[in-house]
């Protein structure tokens, strides 16, 4: 299964995202899971994330969604997160507003693997005090080293 590290770069990490809106966090997300690539473009990834959650909101509650969704034109599953300053309503299963993004683009003919990111995902954001960091991170840099080292593994073996 892929790690954090392989799916996500930090400029795809937006610590500052403005939207305000449902439609303008999925096209943001979008644009930064476009990021490199000829094709699929930013239009169409925001159109297949929007169509996921036409199908149901994948915010998980305290503050945190992960939207997601299948297309063509990849070869590998890639990532992007943001962080807004002050939450949206994101039709979350606690309904509670929504701040920290986690989009999970896939191939279109993934299954397994798709679902085990996810679960993975699902893990990580349901600790309380990871999520308090994640929203403390002072820059996106921060926010990033966050997000593909969770527990501080890397930090502690590089003598930081």
């Amino acid at each position: 299964m892929p790690r954090i590290a392989d799916l996500l770069t930090p400029t795809r990490v937006d610590a500052d995202c403005a939207a305000r809106s449902r439609k303008a966090v999925l096209e943001r997300l979008a644009t930064l899971l476009a990021e490199g690539l000829e094709q699929p473009g930013a239009e169409e990834i925001a159109r297949a994330l929007q169509g996921r959650e036409d199908l149901g909101s994948t915010g998980l509650g305290h503050g945190i969604a992960i939207p997601h969704g299948r297309i063509g034109g990849i070869t590998q599953p890639r990532a992007a997160f943001v962080r807004l300053g002050e939450g949206i309503d994101f039709e979350a299963i606690d309904l509670e507003p929504v701040d920290l993004f986690f989009a999970l683009l896939v191939p279109e003919e993934s299954t397994d693997e798709h679902l085990d990111i996810l679960s993975q995902l699902a893990t990580l954001f349901s600790d309380a005090g990871y999520l308090e960091r994640l929203r403390q991170a002072k820059d996106g840099w921060e926010l990033y080293r966050l997000l593909i080292d969770p527990q501080g593994q890397l930090l502690r073996a590089q003598g930081q």
